[in-house]
């Protein structure tokens, strides 16, 4: 089975960014979590930009893939380009928030992919990124 992980903007500096907000689990950390899960006869590719037009390209140069897991940051609450995007995907979208997005401020509690993607994880620390790639292997082959 072939996974990506796409993270948005600012998460190149997740363990050092707001740790009271994020933690200090880093960015690397997250994506070996999730290849030592997936395991075998899983790959997982995994992309980070702060530019909008990258997580686009990444997610339709890899149409092949069997299901992703997007942390779109603040592109969540910005972006009906991204949204599209992720409409077209083939393969089940999993959004991953690490904080909870609904008890902050106002303009974070709307997210542009909650009618797009197949399930969403929010507000479960980096913890999300490991439930949202279980829900994958359980749910990716049921299109």
């Amino acid at each position: 089975m072939k996974l990506l992980l796409v993270n948005g903007p600012n998460l190149n500096t997740l363990g050092t960014r707001e740790p009271a907000i994020y933690g200090t689990t880093t960015l690397l950390e997250v994506v070996r979590r999730c290849r030592e899960l997936a395991g075998p006869g899983h790959t997982v590719a995994e992309l980070q930009s702060n530019h909008e037009g990258v997580l686009i390209d990444f997610l339709q140069e890899h149409a092949d893939a069997d299901g992703a897991i997007i942390n779109p940051g603040g592109l969540a609450h910005t972006s009906i380009v991204l949204r599209d995007a992720v409409a077209g995907c083939a393969f089940p979208v999993v959004e991953v928030h690490i904080s909870d997005i609904g008890k902050r401020e106002p303009f974070r509690h709307h997210t542009y992919l909650k009618d797009v993607t197949a399930h969403q994880v929010i507000g479960k620390g980096v913890a999300g990124y490991e439930e949202a790639l279980r829900w994958l292997l359980e749910n990716a082959g049921h299109r």
